[in-house]
């Protein structure tokens, strides 16, 4: 059967609901909505029932004898009247949006709709708490809004890169790295490759080059792919055009990996000069000594072979990512207190340390730390050298130490236990702020954070111990320096 309009109809008699109104609203608000107002005919609140364990706004419970429309903020207030109005003409109103103030913040936004309770009766007015869906709509437009900066962002990158791309004097392909066919070419390598960049796109990455260099350049990419890592090749180009050098380097991108070719012709007749990067990168490589690049905090970022030896790895990606502290360390100089030196003084130079492979190999070993600028963060550099050798024939130091323990061993019985064992720790004392000293080139700073001590507590122990040398005379002498810093 249809249903008539709320307009014609005398249908809409809930006259036999009046006395039950705070009843019928507390049942409302439990099962179907977050408030619910009773009214009378002059709009004035009788009753207030909330659906949570917590009031809309603080201070709501207080609305019972307020009239409605001065619960709202003043620009909602046309809105409950016109609720009130279409709710008197027609028994039941739309659904309206009004605001109430909040003395916590931000105004609480309701969506009401009212009915009347007979001719004569109350009115119930139902409301929806619309915060969460107002706070889904704002995290929609933020989202949208920082997808629309990320796109602008996009745009600007990939128009700083074209312009890179297309000035760069090198050659510049764009290989892909499953069918290594070119999909971007600059204008450079149209050039030496005696070509159009456009008619390159699609191409065999071998294009432009002697047939006989094929097979080196596919192996440069196959190697790249699987590795990871850049490398070199020289290969003949067509038509007897001379020779070029060619890098490959692969990158991610959208959609899989991609390869970045970048190839520069080798004048005829003038030897081939590698650059500085190339020559500091083969010495690195080569190098007996052990070297490491860290973030400040001792992550691994490069290792060379040497290192790799000392640490008993089999590549390069299982150091990266790892603590040095992993292998590198020993109570008195561990990573944390290099890192530290290096921190504070740019450089940390000859700290005995220990080093440990992964099987149990350990050796003892000589370490020097620097730090090394990188744009807008900071690495250290480490340089480790086995010093095992020298170790075998025993530390000097360590023979003047035993010797000089047993000659105090034969005064017992001729001197009090008391006076042999503070005998004893002034010798060793002094034995350890000596080798600090010569573990830091007589830098007495650096050596007092090696002891643990303060400079001035190092200070006195100097003099206690007639170590004050030319230099510690020399550095009192200096402003600001000596025990009065």
């Amino acid at each position: 059967m249809a249903r008539r309009p709320a307009e014609s109809a005398e249908f809409s008699d809930l006259s036999a609901f009046s006395e039950l109104a705070p009843e019928a609203a507390a049942t409302l608000v439990s099962v179907a909505s977050d408030v619910a107002l009773v009214l009378d005919a002059a709009g004035v609140i009788q009753s207030v029932s909330f659906g949570g364990a917590e009031p809309l706004t603080p201070g709501a419970e207080g609305w019972v004898g307020r009239r409605w429309v001065d619960t709202v903020t003043g620009e909602t207030r046309d809105k409950v009247e016109e609720l009130l109005r279409e709710t008197a003409a027609t028994g039941v109103s739309r659904r309206r949006q009004v605001n109430h103030p909040s003395a916590a913040g931000a105004d609480v936004p309701v969506a009401y709709t009212t009915v009347k309770l007979g001719k004569k009766g109350h009115v119930l007015a139902v409301g929806q708490d619309l915060r969460a869906i107002w706070a889904v709509q704002q995290r929609l437009i933020e989202t949208q809004q920082a997808m629309e900066r990320d796109y602008w962002q996009m745009r600007q990158a990939e128009t700083r890169y074209r312009l890179l791309f297309q000035i760069a004097t090198d050659a510049v392909l764009v290989v892909d790295s499953a069918s290594l066919k070119i999909v971007d070419a600059n204008r450079a390598a149209g050039r030496l490759f005696d070509l159009a960049p456009e008619k390159l796109v699609g191409k065999a990455a071998t294009a432009g080059l002697d047939p006989v260099s094929h097979a080196t350049l596919e192996e440069l990419m196959a190697n790249a792919r699987v590795t990871g890592r850049g490398a070199e090749v020289r290969a003949e180009l067509a038509g007897g055009r001379g020779e070029t050098r060619i890098s490959a380097t692969p990158f991610r991108a959208e959609g899989g990996t991609l390869l970045l070719l970048r190839a520069r012709a080798l004048e005829a007749g003038r030897p081939e000069v590698p650059d500085d990067a190339s020559q500091l990168r083969s010495l690195v490589e080569r190098t007996p000594d052990a070297i490491v690049l860290t973030d400040t905090e001792g992550r691994v970022v490069m290792a060379n072979p040497a290192f790799l030896d000392l640490a008993q790895l089999a590549a390069e990606e299982q150091a990266k990512g790892r603590s040095l502290a992993d292998w590198i360390g020993r109570p008195g100089a561990d990573v944390s207190m290099i890192l530290a030196l290096a921190r504070k003084h740019g450089v940390a130079r000859l700290i005995a340390t220990a080093a440990r492979g992964e099987h149990g190999q350990a050796i003892e070993v000589e370490l020097s730390a620097v730090l090394v600028p990188d744009g807008s963060q900071e690495l250290v550099g480490f340089i480790l050298r086995g010093v095992e050798r020298r170790i075998a024939a025993g530390p000097q130091g360590a023979r003047d130490l035993t010797t000089a323990v047993e000659q105090l061993t034969g005064l017992v019985g001729r001197v009090s236990l008391p006076d042999l064992v503070r005998d004893t720790s002034d010798l060793v004392e002094r034995h350890f702020i000596k080798a600090a000293l010569d573990m830091t080139g007589n830098n007495r700073t650096t050596a007092a954070e090696v002891l643990g001590l303060s400079r001035q507590s190092l200070y006195v122990k100097l003099r206690r111990h007639s170590l004050q040398s030319e230099d510690a005379a020399d550095d009192g002498a200096r402003p600001g320096s000596g025990a009065a810093k």
